[in-house]
């Protein structure tokens, strides 16, 4: 399974956004506590630095 995005709830809980490799299902799932800060914010910003039209 693959991050491949983050999402949000209405009430602010994050969640992370999956792809399997192999049967390319896409499954969501909460974050947890021991999840990386970093990463997340990485995911999240991923489609800023990846526009489909110049910024």
């Amino acid at each position: 399974m693959e991050p491949i995005a983050i999402s949000a709830r209405p009430d602010g809980e994050w969640l992370i956004v999956h792809r399997c490799g192999t049967c390319r299902a896409v499954h969501v799932n909460r974050v947890a506590g021991d999840d990386s800060e970093r990463e997340l914010l990485a995911l999240a910003v991923r489609p800023l630095c990846r526009a489909p039209f110049p910024i």
